[in-house]
């Protein structure tokens, strides 16, 4: 059941980036032949009066096929018609092929006002918290209790995660057989300890506890403060994902192999629908994030590359050629169709129910 719950907020998000599309098409009277959620086999259809409708098998994807004559022989459009998407001003396609990226950072803002108002939502708060203190460690000799939260180290405050975590870190790798001054909030209280971290078989310091993030739970208590908490919250997953894309752009050889594909995103979404099913609100604002960011990527295959080729249009006054077009988005959604094929396979293999299959058999 947690493995289904996490699908359906894919399944959701994917229908909420491709409503966008339709909408801001629909709304403006331009021509949409088929809304379709996935790809794949087709399991349910229903013909409109002017779209049809298909739910199909993979639910990893979606597309919003606006009628094109050229592209669809069968049509009865002309091809001069003014309500073809291609035929519009720049400005009305733009907004049809940013109108998915729009709906995903809207819906993501409702779901976390959405878990203010119910469960509650965490906020990420200065310093870290110790969950657990390894016996016979530098920690426990130095008085750590688990529940402790580190506020700073050597008279240097620790900020929120995961700025904290890599301050936090660095100091204790750099103290090994020396003192380090912690100051650490155990409930209400504020307790000095100093700590001397051992040293391992690389001489870099440790000392035997587990780390997470400091988090305070924010709930709702009235209409007004579902959207304020939820503002707050937005923010602060805002920030997280463009930094943590920028990470990864500036330096991709090393990060490479943190990118989540879709069998891990539903791994962690069903670890969190397990452990509590109240944070898929969260979850679900986060990937509805991550998925606008992505593509706005000026990528071919994806909306950014759509409105790429409306800017080079418009400063040259006329499209790129129609087959140079078609060239570079075939090109773009081979290479981007083969990197999620490949990241889906690594993941799959990844997981701790494969891994252990193939221990089973002696792979």
């Amino acid at each position: 059941m947690s493995v289904l719950a996490a699908i359906s907020v894919l399944v959701i998000l994917i229908f909420v980036h491709e409503l966008g599309h339709f909408s801001a098409a629909r709304l403006q009277g331009i021509h949409v032949t088929r809304f379709s959620i996935g790809f794949g086999p087709v399991l349910a259809r229903y013909e409109g009066k002017e779209t049809e409708y298909t739910l199909c098998a993979i639910p990893l994807g979606g597309f919003l096929l606006c009628a094109i004559p050229d592209d669809d022989p069968e049509s009865d459009i002309a091809p001069d018609d003014p309500d073809l998407l291609r035929n519009r001003p720049i400005f009305d396609r733009a907004i049809v092929y940013s109108a998915g990226v729009i709906a995903n950072l809207i819906f993501a803002y409702f779901l976390l006002v959405g878990q203010t108002a119910t469960v509650g939502v965490q906020d990420l708060q200065p310093g870290l918290m110790i969950p657990q203190v390894d016996e016979n460690s530098a920690a426990m000799v130095a008085g750590m209790k688990s529940g402790d939260i580190v506020l700073s180290v050597d008279n240097q405050s620790l900020g929120s995660f995961p700025e904290a975590t890599t301050v936090f870190i660095d100091k204790v790798k750099n103290a090994a057989e020396q003192p380090l001054e912690l100051e650490v909030k155990r409930e209400e209280q504020i307790v000095n300890l100093t700590v001397i971290p051992q040293s391992n078989e690389q001489g870099e310091g440790k000392i035997g506890v587990g780390l997470l993030p400091n988090v305070r739970l924010n709930r709702a208590q009235n209409f007004l403060q579902a959207f304020s908490y939820g503002a707050e919250a937005y923010q602060n997953v805002t920030v997280l994902t463009l930094q943590g894309f920028w990470q990864l752009i500036s330096n991709f050889q090393e990060n490479a192999q943190q990118v989540a594909g879709p069998v891990k995103i539903v791994e962690y979404g069903a670890s969190i629908a397990q452990n509590n099913a109240g944070n898929l609100f969260q979850f679900g604002a986060l990937i509805s994030i991550n998925l606008a960011v992505i593509n706005t990527l000026p990528l071919p295959a994806l909306d950014g590359g759509q409105l790429v080729f409306l800017i080079i249009e418009g400063l040259f006054g006329k499209p790129l050629p129609l087959k140079l077009q078609e060239g570079i988005m075939q090109t773009g959604l081979v290479l981007l169709l083969s990197w999620i094929i490949f990241i889906i396979i690594r993941d799959t293999v990844n997981l701790a129910v494969v891994q252990e299959l193939i221990q089973q058999i002696g792979l």
